[in-house]
């Protein structure tokens, strides 16, 4: 699978000196970092924590859930052109 996540096409900070420029960053490493203890001390395990993380993520993007559908789709239809199940027109 691709990765579409970040179309603002800015990349996340990788020094100290860049996460001071973006304090958002922080924020978030905290905010995740607590999510995942909280999911440790009450047993759960880490696919569900990943699939509530991303589900979060997806809510939280309008249009993104039918963009995925929309390219999910897409691939369906160029695996079955592949195969030679459907036509190409």
């Amino acid at each position: 699978m691709q990765n579409h996540n970040n179309t603002s096409g800015e990349s996340p900070p990788s020094t100290e000196m860049e996460t001071t420029q973006h304090p958002w960053y922080f924020e978030v490493s905290q905010l995740l970092t607590q999510a995942a203890t909280l999911c440790i001390q009450h047993g759960l395990d880490v696919d569900a924590y990943m699939s509530g993380a991303w589900a979060a993520y997806v809510e939280a993007r309008p249009g993104m859930r039918s963009q995925l559908e929309e390219m999910h789709l897409r691939d369906q239809l160029e695996e079955l052109r592949k195969l030679g199940r459907i036509g190409q027109a």
